[in-house]
């Protein structure tokens, strides 16, 4: 397959769940380290390109952490379409490739995330119980010392559980922190914390 002009990449925000899809010609992308955020500003897609190989920093809705992904600077440029999997979940995180690919495979991705969040409420499970367990333990400690406020000055809030993470809602304005509660890793990020601050309006 010829070489290809340009390439089309998409995800979708793990904070508001729209899609991102933006089109960056090659030499953009070879040049210096794209950047490729949310218009919420709650996630944000990095692409550097280093001699044969193209690294990604992806956001991923499925488990609401990041995954550093590598590929081939010949895949990178050449292949139709690309998909770059959450390892906890199997979900893709991002693609690259041609327009039309990207675009046909994001809805099938929301559907899919989608599904995933129904089978948590019918089951009334989570990806990692225990995990779950201690994060909402660690939040209530945080809370009991009050170190949860937004940016708009509200510290009353509500907690919204998903399959592999938390939202932290402001009363007030409702935005929300997303928080990721499927992993040891998780977990210890969260109790690094002193304090939580939701990005409000």
């Amino acid at each position: 397959m010829g070489l290809e002009e340009s390439r089309t990449i998409g995800y979708i925000c793990p904070k508001c769940h729209n899609s991102v899809v933006v089109d960056k010609d090659l030499f953009t992308l070879t040049s210096a380290p794209v950047v490729i955020p949310c218009p919420c500003g709650g996630s944000r897609l990095i692409i550097e390109y280093s001699g044969d190989q193209f690294k990604l920093n992806a956001p991923c809705v499925a488990c609401g952490s990041n995954h550093t992904v590598y590929c081939s600077a010949k895949d990178f440029r050449t292949r139709r379409g690309m998909a770059f999997s959450c390892k906890k979940t199997g979900l893709d995180c991002c693609y690259v490739g041609e327009e039309g690919v990207v675009y046909d495979a994001l809805p099938r991705l929301e559907a899919r995330t989608d599904q995933l969040e129904e089978a948590k409420d019918a089951q009334g499970t989570f990806l990692n119980e225990l995990v779950m367990t201690e994060i909402l333990d660690e939040l209530k400690d945080i809370a009991q010392r009050g170190g949860i406020s937004c940016t708009c000055g509200s510290k009353e809030w509500q907690l919204k559980l998903h399959y592999s993470a938390i939202e932290v809602v402001c009363s007030s304005c409702g935005n929300a922190l997303r928080l990721p509660a499927a992993t040891m890793d998780d977990l210890g990020d969260l109790c690094c914390k002193q304090t939580l601050l939701i990005q409000g309006g």
